[in-house]
């Protein structure tokens, strides 16, 4: 006879905050306006404007700027260029940010020589912004040129092994077996090549940058759009020869950067340029076009063979990439190592290539590398299974792996079964038809589902916090950490909250200051759990000043008691065993008569797991389309992405960052890429209207699910971050289900109508 035992309420405490969907605190400085971005700071003193003057031609040579013309103009106070800048650092170190790759660093108006088109070449400085637009436009540039070549494709037979140079680029796992044996013998082989174009970071914030000349010596406050204040700081001290004081740079809100802001960008250096040689206050802008000028998802080039034997276990694997890179620079990501990581195999090979062409250095763009070699590798994947006779999510079990492959490594946590058995029942896969155009709507459209996976790691990086308590009972916690929209804010305000048992009402998170704790560049999935730890630490040191205090009082309740011993809750310091000894934060604070308590706290990766563990997210994407077989027409109508990503400090913003890279996910499957035209070296559709990205009409429904995962070997905290795995899978499995549906296998991004027709 069973028996129902009454449990007792959970009382949710006004402090349990971790894992629950609170809104952004930094929402309503948003919405309302009151939050600033790098081109609205007012400054010291009247402001001038500078605007960017960049090259026509792809490669060639400066033979003369008529500067006089444009300095005639009433108002115009200064044109920069390669004849007239002030002496700079000499060495290429001075220029490398914390996130270079290898190779000399572009350096702007260094020289005459030009390497890409779109080069700053000029800088005009007038008292407003639309005379120095204007000013700008009228200056004659002449050029000798010379011949260019932006193709890809005519330098394959140019291609070098990728460097190592790079923070985080891994080079390809060394091969095992013999592939190509394997490979010939196996009943069940794929062999394909797969292609996208290069991409560009399209943010609704353009690159700007606002230095406020403060008339103190060289002092100044550098307002910057960047994913990464610390980084733009050492990057301008190590050039003009400053002080961290003379260049503090500040960051409070960035409107996007999806890695387009890990490299200080030409506009800082050009602003912080001429407020030092005029001593003012300047204000440097991109326009949509120059946002096109940089960094981009580089041009790559796949091959893939992959080999099973009669009951669909994987015998061979082989993936090779190459990809563009600038001819100054040897941009790098780590491209084919995530298909070792997720199927093993005896015999595999892998490699990874570059190619210099005359564009400016390719630069990290959301799941950098991952996002370009998981579409062709899952595309492979699905395309094998159909070889095989076994169901797509059926043949991805079956090859599963328990331990990370290419570097012989138990997992810290590996949870993408939950994700595909989890997503699969959402989705319904097992109503799912397994032949091609075996699937219509009410309306005789063909129905494709697809699935793909996807991984990316869970690394961690150095970070530092403050946290100050003051008499009153606030806490202020700040880290010069970035917030390009991750809801940054809002998760270290949590973090703060629960460590020291107060209200969120209590807790401000600052951040995105250099005058504040150093912290990296906000990217790769790193900041919650690096950030995010250094955050805890800091308030926890602050707890044990608090209980010193606390256990000083008259009478203390706590006295004896070891800090391991004392939880904080709900405003009170308490003993684990018995919670009615307990005393109020407010009380320790009143009774010591200290005006504020204040503690730093640092955070890094544990070295020792780095050399035992593989440490991943993962996520299965379930996709389904809709064709129109006359048209060629392909709409995404409903996605599940099931993600295990560790502990899930807020469901709210994580949600948020999931659904916002599978949008990007169908944007890179069905929409992007940027047109080079290769006789002029010019990338042509460089605005939004041309450059096509998903509308409110192109998205329908997408549901998102967190697998439950405990991970505190790859993070403290247990965080392994959302950022970038919410976006891989998604491309694929658009793919995947247009082969469903169709019939007809993809294998060049984007998927329009006249690869379908």
């Amino acid at each position: 006879m069973s028996q129902t035992i009454a449990t007792p309420p959970t009382v949710r405490l006004d402090s349990d905050v971790i894992g629950k969907p609170i809104n952004r605190t930094d929402g309503p400085a948003k919405v309302s306006g009151a939050a600033k971005y790098a081109a609205e700071f007012g400054v010291t003193g009247p402001l001038w404007y500078g605007y960017i003057v960049n090259s026509p031609v792809a490669k060639g040579k400066i033979t003369k700027i008529h500067a006089d013309e444009v300095l005639a103009i009433p108002g115009v106070h200064k044109v920069f260029s390669h004849e007239n800048v002030p002496s700079f650092a000499w060495f290429d170190r001075a220029y490398k940010d914390d996130v270079a790759p290898g190779g000399s660093p572009f350096r702007p108006l260094h020289e005459p020589e030009i390497m890409f088109n779109q080069q700053p070449v000029a800088l005009v400085v007038a008292d407003t912004f639309e005379l120095a637009r204007y000013a700008a436009s009228v200056l004659r540039i002449e050029y000798d040129v010379e011949k260019h070549n932006t193709d890809l494709d005519s330098v394959i037979g140019e291609a070098f092994d990728a460097p190592k140079g790079k923070t985080g680029f891994l080079p390809p796992p060394k091969p095992k077996g013999d592939m190509n044996k394997a490979f010939a013998e196996a009943p069940h082989k794929v062999a394909g090549e797969y292609i996208h174009r290069a991409q560009h970071h399209n943010p609704m914030e353009m690159f700007a940058t606002t230095v406020d000349w403060l008339g103190d010596g060289k002092k100044m406050k550098i307002y910057d759009k960047t994913q990464g204040a610390p980084n733009v700081q050492q990057y301008i001290a190590k050039i003009f020869g400053l002080s961290t004081d003379e260049a503090r740079v500040i960051s409070k809100f960035t409107g996007g950067g999806f890695g387009s802001g890990l490299r200080p960008q030409y506009q800082v250096f050009l602003a912080v340029m001429a407020a030092l040689e005029l001593e003012h206050s300047v204000r440097v802008v991109m326009t949509r076009t120059q946002m096109f000028s940089f960094g981009h998802r580089p041009h790559t080039l796949q091959k893939l063979r992959i080999a099973s034997d009669e009951q669909g276990h994987i015998q061979a694997l082989e993936h090779k990439a190459l990809a563009e890179t600038s001819q100054f620079e040897n941009a790098t990501e780590t491209v084919v190592n995530w298909t070792g990581i997720l199927y093993n195999s005896p015999n595999t090979n892998f490699d990874y290539q570059l190619s210099k062409i005359d564009v400016f250095t390719p630069l990290d763009m959301r799941a950098p590398g991952a996002a370009t070699g998981n579409f062709a590798s899952e595309s492979a994947i699905d395309e094998l299974s159909y070889k095989a006779g076994k169901d797509p999510l059926e043949f991805r079990l079956l090859n599963y792996t328990y331990t990370d492959p290419t570097e012989n490594k138990p997992f810290t946590s590996k949870r993408l079964d939950d994700c595909y058995h989890e997503g699969a029942a959402r989705f319904g896969w097992d109503q799912r038809n397994p032949a091609p155009r075996s699937m219509r709507d009410e309306n005789g459209l063909l129905v494709g589902w697809g699935v793909a996976a996807g991984c990316w790691d869970a690394s961690m990086q150095k970070a530092a916090a403050k946290a100050v308590l003051t008499a009153n009972g606030h806490l202020t916690v700040s880290s010069a950490t970035n917030d390009q929209g991750a809801g940054t804010y809002v998760i270290m305000t949590q973090m703060a909250a629960q460590t020291l048992g107060l209200p969120m009402a209590q807790v401000t998170f600052s951040l995105g200051d250099t005058n504040m704790p150093a912290a990296p560049v906000q990217g790769g999935s790193w900041t919650a759990n690096s950030v995010g730890a250094a955050v805890k630490n800091a308030c926890q040191e602050v707890g044990k000043k608090l209980l010193k205090l606390a256990q000083k009082m008259d009478d203390s309740p706590l006295a004896g008691v070891d800090f391991e011993d004392v939880q904080f809750v709900d405003g009170h310091l308490r003993a684990n065993e018995d919670i009615t000894r307990s005393v109020a934060i407010a009380d320790v604070l009143a009774a010591s008569g200290e005006a504020k308590i204040e503690a730093e706290g640092k955070a890094g990766p544990n070295p020792i797991n780095m050399l035992k563990y593989s440490m991943h997210s993962h996520n299965a994407a379930f996709v389904e389309v809709k064709v129109d077989e006359d048209l060629g027409t392909i709409h995404v109508t409903r996605v599940v992405n099931a993600v295990a990503a560790g502990r899930i400090m807020n469901p709210k913003t994580a949600r948020s960052q999931v659904l916002g890279g599978t949008v990007w996910g169908l944007s890179m499957a069905l929409m992007e890429e940027t047109y080079l035209n290769n006789d002029l070296g010019r990338y042509v559709n460089h605005n939004y209207a041309e450059y096509h990205i998903p509308t409110n009409a192109d998205i329908h429904k997408i549901d998102v699910i967190f697998v439950e995962e405990e991970d505190d070997i790859a993070s403290p905290i247990g965080v392994k971050g959302v950022g970038e795995i919410g976006m891989l899978g998604v491309a694929a499995a658009i793919a995947n289900a247009v082969y469903h549906a169709t019939g007809k296998r993809v294998r060049e991004l984007p998927l329009t109508i006249d690869k379908l027709l």
